[in-house]
């Protein structure tokens, strides 16, 4: 590989195995997608989820500018709930050398297999898996700098010094995905710091480790909650098979005196665990011998995702946040950089008091 890596890549799918989270076949590229969502007892919901933009520019051949541009749920009005349209990447790439290059700016945290890449055509289902959502709060993004780079024999990393997050916003449902400030006037207090470690030695195995640890700050005095994220990863392809698995676990330090501030701000117990814990395996088998252009892949995936796993002194889990989904379904590709997406959903949940859900999902998704 050379030491200095090309602003322009061939086409998506020859790009599939760079770290910046997106195909780069030029100056702009992109991806898109929509989604036909049913749940039982409830309305279809037809929504064009996400229409992302990017653009790279070369400086020189060691001065590389890469943005990401995303609008969700087709438009933003005003301040209303619904659309979103967020900046998830502006950065300059400084290329050194093969074994350290220095990158600043808006920065998609290297956190688990979806967080960096989450383009439709590589990963099964219509929608993002529940762990990369709900304990990985996936798009994870915000603003930082660090280095990157591959160091041989299979090994390649990401380390960055970033903006924390923001504890306010934590939730039982949902864990730290509320408190993501996205660059947006963060509170920098104090850092974090995460991490990301790959080994691709071993023929067809991609194994990886992921930390974020920094204190969530916010407004209240005197109260830096420490948050630490790790993560762990191993996918394997060979000929039509393929295996994905993945474990992620988040510690929130201090959770009684954060449960403590915000039920006094806010007059009502939030009832944030102390450890959130979540794990999927996936198995993917191409049906059609024939490969690209053309493909059809059938999958399976298991997920356990618990935001109330262990909970800090006097407080009760909530058990219909301890969850469990099947996920099954196919993934027609008319051409590599396309997937037509079809798949059924069966969530679970720990409590007799709410229901489980079964719903079906149709998707259309590209990449450019």
């Amino acid at each position: 590989m050379p030491a200095i890596v090309a602003v322009l890549a061939p086409s998506p799918a020859a790009a599939q195995e760079t770290d910046q989270g997106y195909p780069a076949t030029g100056p702009i590229s992109g991806y898109m997608d929509f989604h036909f969502n049913k749940a039982d007892g409830e309305n279809g919901v037809l929504d064009f989820h996400r229409f992302v933009l990017i653009l790279n520019h070369g400086f020189s051949p060691r001065l590389r500018f890469v943005g990401e541009l995303e609008l969700e749920h087709a438009f933003v009005e005003g301040l209303e709930e619904g659309g979103e349209l967020e900046l998830e990447q502006a950065y300059i790439d400084f290329l050194l050398s093969r074994a350290m290059n220095v990158r600043a700016g808006m920065l998609l945290m290297p956190v688990g297999i979806i967080n960096e890449r989450h383009e439709p055509p590589v990963f099964n289902g219509v929608e993002r898996p529940f762990v990369d959502t709900v304990i990985v709060p996936s798009t994870w993004f915000d603003v930082g700098a660090g280095v990157h780079g591959e160091l041989g024999a299979g090994w390649r990393y990401r380390a960055y010094v970033v903006a924390p997050l923001n504890a306010l916003e934590f939730t039982a449902e949902e864990g730290i995905r509320g408190g993501r400030q996205k660059g947006s006037e963060a509170n920098v207090r104090n850092v974090a710091y995460t991490a990301r470690v790959e080994y691709r030695g071993i023929r067809a195995l991609t194994l990886g480790a992921s930390m974020w640890a920094g204190e969530g700050s916010f407004v209240a005095p005197r109260l830096d909650t420490g948050v630490t994220v790790g993560e762990f990863d191993a996918r394997f392809r060979r000929n039509r098979l393929e295996l994905r698995w993945q474990f992620a676990q988040v510690e929130i330090a201090d959770a009684v005196r954060l449960n403590d501030v915000l039920s006094r701000t806010s007059g009502v117990s939030p009832n944030i665990a102390r450890t959130l814990r979540g794990f999927y395996s996936e198995a993917a088998y191409r049906l059609w011998n024939a490969g690209p252009p053309r493909d059809l892949v059938a999958f399976a995936r298991y997920e356990n995702f618990d935001t109330q796993f262990r909970m800090p002194e006097g407080l009760v889990p909530l058990k219909q946040f301890d969850r469990d989904a099947w996920v099954t379904g196919v993934t027609y590709y008319p051409d590599p950089d396309i997937a037509v997406k079809a798949d059924y959903v069966y969530l679970r949940n720990r409590s007799g008091l709410f229901p489980n859900r079964h719903l079906v999902n149709l998707g259309l998704g590209w990449w450019f």
